[in-house]
């Protein structure tokens, strides 16, 4: 059995099952946990972005900053508020 320790995101486990008929085993991550593990994503997307620069890379880090964003109950809109005061 495989064993990859990553996030888990669009139905992956369902598409897997409908796809060749295996099984994935996941597991819902403590806060503190979770949280670490979008910090790295982040990291890993960016990383990604800057050896590339292929904009796709780019929808992949919104999608990891939305994702803290929910994690924290920061809304887009206070987020988008927070970077004008920034500007």
């Amino acid at each position: 059995m495989k064993v990859y320790n990553k996030l888990v995101r669009d139905k992956i486990p369902e598409i897997i099952a409908e796809d060749n008929g295996k099984t994935c085993v996941t597991r819902i991550m403590e806060d503190d946990e979770y949280l670490k593990a979008l910090n790295t994503k982040m990291q890993e997307e960016l990383k990604e972005y800057l050896e590339s620069g292929d904009v796709e890379e780019l929808a992949d880090l919104e999608e990891v900053l939305r994702a803290i964003l929910y994690f924290k109950y920061v809304s887009c809109r206070e987020f988008e508020k927070n970077k004008e005061c920034k500007g």
